[in-house]
């Protein structure tokens, strides 16, 4: 049994009761996402299954079976940031990081939400093809990742930079 983690795959743990997110954390060595208050609550730990967002302090590793997961070091490196990663340096979009990882996470899969016309509690048009990315929407869409050190105007500005043409 495996999961492919960032486009390689590996070996489920033996333990079924091991979350997802100590999985690619101790085994798999993927420290970007951050264990925050371990209850679903902060977002911290939010990473990719198969494109869309997950909690995965929530999740356990076996659920993942077969399934494709991404973390943050699965979207860019150094060298190459993803779009949005870069859009955070230019837009002042963190200040101690540790939220970052599960906000640009987040925003990838909020995106691609959008993109499939997914709605949320703000939005006004429920019978339109194309649901538009507002700051209301983002900010709605978002608010289960929290940042604790007041970086999220940079963080609402980075998204909408970034995925400005998602809905246009």
């Amino acid at each position: 049994m495996s999961i492919l983690v960032n486009g390689a795959l590996a070996e489920c743990p033996g333990d079924p009761r091991v979350s997802l997110l100590d999985f690619l954390r101790e085994n798999q060595g993927f420290t970007g996402s951050k264990k925050g208050c371990n209850q679903g609550a902060c977002g911290a730990c939010t990473v990719l299954a198969n494109g869309e967002r997950i909690l995965s302090c929530l999740a356990l590793a076996v659920q993942y079976e077969g399934q494709e997961i991404i973390t943050i070091e699965g979207l860019g490196t150094a060298d190459n940031l993803h779009p949005l990663q870069q859009a955070f340096v230019e837009h002042d979009g963190f200040q101690c990081g540790y939220c970052t990882p599960g906000q640009i996470c987040s925003a990838v899969g909020m995106a691609a939400e959008l993109q499939r016309g997914v709605p949320s509690h703000v939005t006004h048009a429920l019978d339109t093809d194309s649901i538009g990315m507002t700051r209301d929407e983002v900010r709605e869409r978002m608010s289960g990742n929290l940042c604790r050190c007041g970086a999220h105007n940079g963080i609402v500005d980075a998204i909408l930079e970034t995925f400005a043409e998602v809905t246009e």
